[in-house]
């Protein structure tokens, strides 16, 4: 190895050292702060409480945002999931030219910056009178997650072969049972990976609901309501359950396509 590649070696580790520490700091601090105090700038090392994590759980505000955010995720998973398998399907059986406007119509609300899809949503619902509440949130989070389910199911149904449905229709399967037996199986895994991204990116979506929602709250709009008064402990504390919620769902997302990956497909 010579002097210049020890030099590039040397270079590119610091890089990488320096963009992983601003990726993280932030995230380290925010779990920090929320158990110790700090005093005209300084860490109190005495103050190390659970306190604001307490609060939380017997506040019935947080825990009401929190039961709504679980509520539109969940839905918008369902109806995503079988939305995005009816148009992955379409697309990867049909023949037809419209398809790729399809595609392009999927992927419009999701490329388009969120404060856009929301403003043109909540303009839509008015004009049908349709008022805000935490269903007008569901479409919303389901058209804008529409697009990741849509690509990942279409990705699954592509790396099959066309043997594979043909051979169960030529056993005298009907298309349930084709479907149910042979195809469901064998694009489950994608199905549950879809779900879980749709359901992690649901839970942390703001803008769009900012537009979208009525008298209730999901948990990151709550959260962006405290920030406006000043951090505090409880802030937090409530931002770091975020993180750990949503770690937990992105580790499990590459736990199953690990394992996946490890399967043959027949």
């Amino acid at each position: 190895m010579t002097k210049l590649e020890n030099y590039t070696k040397y270079v590119m580790a610091i890089l990488t050292g320096l963009i992983v520490a601003a990726l993280y700091t932030p995230i380290f601090l925010t779990i920090f702060y929320s158990f110790y105090k700090t005093r005209k700038g300084k860490v109190d090392w005495t103050s190390f409480s659970y306190e604001p994590y307490t609060k939380l759980i017997f506040e019935k505000q947080i825990l009401e945002s929190l039961m709504n955010s679980i509520y539109v995720g969940v839905v918008t998973v369902i109806c995503s999931v079988v939305i995005g398998f009816y148009f992955a399907n379409y697309y990867h059986t049909s023949k037809s030219k419209m398809k790729e406007f399809l595609q392009f119509i999927i992927f419009l609300p999701f490329l388009l910056p969120p404060i856009i899809t929301g403003l043109s949503l909540l303009i839509f619902f008015r004009e049908i009178n349709l008022p805000r509440s935490l269903n007008t949130v569901v479409i919303g989070h389901t058209i804008f997650v529409l697009a990741i389910v849509f690509k990942i199911i279409l990705n699954k149904l592509e790396t099959l072969k066309p043997s594979l449905m043909e051979s169960a229709y030529d056993l005298g399967a009907s298309k349930f049972q084709a479907f149910w037996y042979v195809l469901l199986p064998n694009i489950k895994l994608s199905l549950i990976i879809a779900g879980l991204l749709a359901f992690t990116i649901s839970l942390d979506e703001t803008l769009i609901t900012l537009f979208l929602i009525g008298n209730d709250t999901t948990w990151p709009i709550k959260l962006w309501a405290k920030m406006r008064v000043g951090f505090s402990k409880q802030v937090n504390a409530s931002v770091t359950l975020i993180l750990i919620l949503t770690s937990f769902l992105v580790l499990l997302i590459a736990s199953i396509i690990s394992r996946s990956e490890k399967k043959i497909t027949y």
